[in-house]
């Protein structure tokens, strides 16, 4: 699966989940490390996790594993890390502090609402 592909797909699986804000971020300009961060921000640990086994699990059918997973239970910045494509999952607060859409500001903004996955 290509990574574009891959971070479209993420995209998805975070939205059937309610994730708020979501928004694919096109690195490959910019750095070698990931072509593409997927963000959103969540309500609630207990939500978070949920996004996390529903990625993980959905892309396992797929044979796809993240190469890391990074944050533990309370944690307010959750990462699956598969090498391409790197999802963030943020409360609110969290996301707002880090600002990886300030630091990371000259990368190509591909925003994801309601409307994104309605002919799908």
């Amino acid at each position: 699966m290509e990574s574009r592909e891959l971070a479209d797909k993420i995209a998805r699986l975070v939205w059937d989940k309610k994730a708020e804000n979501i928004l694919i971020m096109d690195m490959r300009q910019l750095t070698t490390m990931t072509n593409f961060f997927v963000l959103c921000s969540v309500d609630s640990e207990m939500q978070a996790r949920a996004i996390l086994d529903h990625v993980q699990e959905s892309l396992r059918s797929e044979t796809i594993k993240p190469w890391h997973v990074e944050g533990t239970a309370g944690s307010s910045w959750l990462l699956l890390d598969f090498v391409d494509v790197v999802l963030h999952v943020f409360r609110p607060e969290t996301r707002r502090f880090y600002g990886l859409e300030r630091l990371w500001g000259d990368a190509e903004f591909i925003e994801i609402d309601d409307h994104t996955f309605i002919a799908n």
